[in-house]
């Protein structure tokens, strides 16, 4: 077994990597460190070297990747640095075989994102701040410390007189952490002695309350989706909370990401509006047609659309509606032939695709996508469409759901 940690050389990072190797050697588990290069300070090949160096002397695994390009026109470097490391992380933990990933943050961290988050104006979501633990594309991301005071991790790195960098932007008012860090954190502590147990406690309650709202809107669309598409006569019948928080999810989960609240504001005025529209959202554009909301990449293509847009197929396990793992071995997605029949619901019959488009009223633009086939030619999933009601696993039995996510 392989557990990877995230260094980045900084003084909680190396105190991780050091607790989690001197807790794996008894057990025989392997431990890596990852290391992600920025390309932002002329100090960071010094750091690479210092993480690397003290891998060898704790006989360690080490791995580093650098990251490239520049942020987008409306991306903060801060956003576009997060995004490349995790991104690297992942690509560098699957690569040596680690299926766990382990993060420094503590509770000082915790406590700023929730404060963060709420000057932004977030909701549940946002103020659940950073998961204790999630699964993402394969990778399970612990953080072990999220409910350590970071005066405990300031000690245990002083007792094994461990060595670390210091990251000047951690100081730079020119970043908004380090201002609620360096500012408004001390005066807090100061007025509110008792206040960062608090406010990790309101994280921890908003993470409770945003796993309801989950719950309720997997309940919502599950009688709202016709495939990848939202129906918006039965959306509209719910209750305005219900309906937004539908909504949300919805978005969230065909473009990767949240929409901002301005976009959800117009949505709620302007979805139920007859006839078609369309909407412009950060590379997607939203479509409404035949009282049906869609997703499609800027190129035009759907976002059940090709590879080649933009998206890639998204395997999650799920207890009930989706494929049997031991019929995904060896499917491959294949490009539309002509004459593919799918069935859309037990009891029904095969019908040609063109039919059953035209049925779940699912626009021209959005049938070019790739069609999943097992390894014995049976039609699987259908972009638009769904999972092929033949090939539904039984109750029990291992199973995954398919979806379409965007790229990166």
């Amino acid at each position: 077994m392989r557990v990877a940690v995230a260094v980045s050389g900084g003084r909680d990072s190396m105190a991780l990597l050091h607790c989690t190797a001197r807790a794996a050697k008894p057990l025989g588990i392997q431990v890596l460190a990852l290391h992600v290069h920025h390309g932002l300070q002329a100090d960071a090949d010094a750091w690479v070297e210092l993480v690397e160096r003290t891998c060898r002397r704790w006989t360690i695994d080490f791995a580093t990747r650098r990251l490239t390009g520049t942020p987008a026109r409306s991306e903060s470097l801060e956003a576009w640095a997060r995004r490349g490391r995790y991104r690297a992380l992942a690509e560098m933990a699957r690569a040596a075989g680690a299926g766990l990933v382990l993060l420094a943050h503590h509770q000082r961290d915790q406590v700023e994102t929730f404060l963060l988050q709420a000057l932004r104006g977030g909701g549940p979501a946002g103020l659940a701040a950073m998961p204790a633990q999630i699964e993402r594309e394969g990778i399970i991301w612990s953080r072990p410390w999220l409910a350590q005071p970071e005066t405990a991790v300031a000690a245990y790195a002083r007792r094994h007189r461990l060595r670390f960098v210091d990251d000047p932007t951690n100081t730079d008012p020119r970043f908004a952490r380090s201002r609620l860090r360096g500012e408004v954190m001390p005066a807090l502590r100061d007025a509110f002695p008792g206040a960062e147990a608090a406010l990790a406690t309101a994280a921890l309650r908003s993470a409770q309350a945003q796993a309801v709202l989950v719950e309720v809107a997997t309940a919502d669309l599950a009688e709202l989706c016709d495939g990848m598409a939202l129906r918006l006569a039965p959306w509209g019948s719910l209750s305005l909370p219900r309906r937004r928080n539908a909504l949300q999810t919805w978005l969230h989960q065909q473009v990767g990401r949240g929409a901002p609240h301005t976009l959800v504001d117009r949505l709620m005025g302007e979805l139920l509006a007859p006839g078609s529209a369309q909407w412009q959202f950060e590379g997607f554009t939203l479509r409404r047609y035949r009282a049906r909301l869609a997703v499609s990449a800027h190129d035009g293509s759907a976002a059940s659309g090709a590879a080649g847009s933009g998206f890639a197929p998204h395997l999650s396990a799920v207890e009930q509606g989706g494929i049997a793992t031991t019929l995904l071995c060896g499917a491959e997605w294949r490009p539309r032939c002509g004459g593919e029949r799918f069935q859309r619901a037990a009891g029904t019959p095969p019908r040609g695709l063109k039919k059953q488009f035209q049925a779940a009223g699912v626009a021209a633009w959005q049938r070019e996508a790739p069609l999943l086939f097992s390894a014995d030619g049976r039609l699987l999933f259908v972009p638009g469409l769904g999972i092929d009601a033949r090939v539904l696993a039984a109750p029990g039995e291992p199973q995954q759901a398919v979806a379409w996510l965007p790229l990166g």
